[in-house]
């Protein structure tokens, strides 16, 4: 064979391997647990929802009831924990997997664990991603052998924790699951596992842990004064915000003539460890007599109006100026003549960040139910028109100069019951996820030919749920 015939050959075989590992469940997931897509959070997002569309969108997958329960309250989930009860019961996850296996050249079963004799090897990170077949990065052998690997399901879940009923007073409003980060050094050996931020009805913050549920620290956020609700991220694992209800007086003390100027109240905290950053009210003096809601994101002060105005501002700009003292949980304080313990009943946490003037504000626009969203690349954000005739119509537009992007009026014209809904893809690729009935579109930004200033709308692909074929994929990647 002459040279150039044997390295077209030998590039051709290489060629082969290559596609062939690409398309390869196995082979993908031992390649991520060896942290060839540890780039950033996104392209590892991107990858696990590629590898779980081949797992579910091949003919040979065949889906079994494993488990079905019922419950009167609503039923969470949580990185593969399910919470029944308000939260008193956790369960394990009926998917979660334990182990794989594998066909050995001598066609013999053999079982790979995830752990090693500890439980806690590569693999076991690897369980709390959403995907449904796992290889073990131990797994050796030709692309043909990883493909008879089988995953070794757990049939039925089992009780993690299960709680005394708790009273009314005790009841958690909302819930937020923490994980430790990688890479720091933290103050308690508890800090190192997963464990549960709630909310409580009588304004307690409790971080449970989320395997046991035991209490491993509380917070009393304030009295009688507001009443605490709603958990959010600000920066997701990072800085948590904890929101109250919007403030409304009684109607006989809205007949008396008192006035109510504060509409909301916001605590924002660093997580693991769990340190106060600060609590601020909003002022309807200062921000406006239609406040309807109020949110931070991403270090943006969001603040919504009844006439469908969003207004963004600088929180950290906000912090800077308008911050009176810092406090740390814990310690002893004197405010206002007030003495006790930041986050100790009955002192709970002081609002040491007030707002006396209004903040520069950032950007606003008018959009139909407050909806809007930022994202893609270069930046641009999806509204609604503020009409009710414009409900599921959706405008893309850019946000350095407002203009609304080539293609960039989304509408499915769909019937249904329940209405679609857009957003920008989480895996930071830019894309725009379009969801519809029976219909699920991939957009795109891409620039305009001959026109570098402005972007157009074009479709990645499009997947269509066809409720006799189950899914039918019109385009691929």
């Amino acid at each position: 064979m002459c040279p150039q015939a044997a390295a077209s050959a030998a590039g051709g075989r290489r060629a082969a391997s290559r596609a062939l590992g690409a398309h390869n469940v196995c082979r993908l997931l031992t390649r991520r647990a060896h942290g060839f897509y540890a780039r950033d959070a996104g392209v590892a997002h991107r990858k696990n929802l590629g590898l779980l569309r081949k797992i579910i969108c091949q003919e040979s997958t065949k889906f079994k009831n494993v488990w079905t329960t019922h419950s009167a309250s609503p039923i969470a989930y949580e990185r593969g924990r399910i919470y029944l009860d308000n939260y008193q019961c956790c369960i394990s996850s009926p998917c979660e997997l334990s182990g794989i296996y594998l066909w050995t050249k001598n066609k013999q079963l053999q079982r790979h664990s995830l752990g090693g004799s500890t439980g806690q090897g590569r693999g076991h990170e690897v369980l709390r991603t959403p995907v449904l077949v796992l290889a073990h990065p131990s797994c050796e052998g030709s692309s043909r052998e990883l493909e008879n690997c089988v995953a070794d399901i757990a049939q039925e879940p089992r009780i993690l924790y299960q709680k005394p009923k708790c009273s009314k007073s005790e009841k958690i409003e909302d819930a937020l699951l923490l994980e430790c980060p990688l890479g720091e050094m933290l103050p308690c050996p508890s800090d190192y596992k997963s464990s549960l931020i709630v909310l409580t009805v009588q304004n307690w913050l409790l971080r449970l842990s989320a395997d046991s549920g035991e209490i491993l620290e509380k917070i009393y956020l304030a009295g009688s004064c507001c009443k605490f609700r709603y958990l959010s991220w600000d920066t997701p694992q990072e800085v948590m915000v904890v929101k109250s209800a919007q403030n409304k007086l009684p109607a006989a003390a809205r007949q008396a003539g008192i006035q109510q100027s504060v509409l909301f109240y916001l605590a924002v905290f660093q997580v693991l460890p769990l340190s106060f950053i600060g609590m601020l009210e909003i002022n309807k003096k200062i921000f406006g007599n239609s406040v309807t809601d109020v949110a931070i994101s991403n270090g943006i002060l969001i603040v919504m109006y009844s006439m469908g105005l969003v207004r963004l501002y600088n929180f950290q700009a906000i912090l800077e100026q308008f911050m009176e003292q810092p406090l740390d949980l814990g310690r002893e304080f004197n405010w206002n003549g007030q003495v006790g313990v930041v986050g100790k009943y009955p002192f709970g946490l002081p609002c040491n960040i007030k707002i006396t003037d209004t903040p520069p504000l950032l950007f606003e626009a008018s959009s139909l139910e407050n909806a809007f969203q930022i994202g893609g690349y270069p930046w641009h954000y999806i509204i609604t028109p503020n009409k009710k005739k414009h409900k599921g119509v959706f405008h893309i537009c850019s946000l350095k100069d407002n203009a609304l992007a080539k293609n960039g009026i989304q509408d499915m014209k769909c019937c249904s019951l329940e209405p679609d809904w857009i957003y920008f893809h989480p895996d930071m690729s830019g894309r725009i996820i379009h969801v519809g009935p029976n219909l699920i579109k991939v957009l795109k930004l891409k620039e305009v030919k001959n026109n570098t200033d402005q972007m157009e709308i074009a479709e990645d692909f499009m997947i269509v749920a066809n409720r006799e074929n189950f899914f039918s994929i019109l385009y691929d990647v």
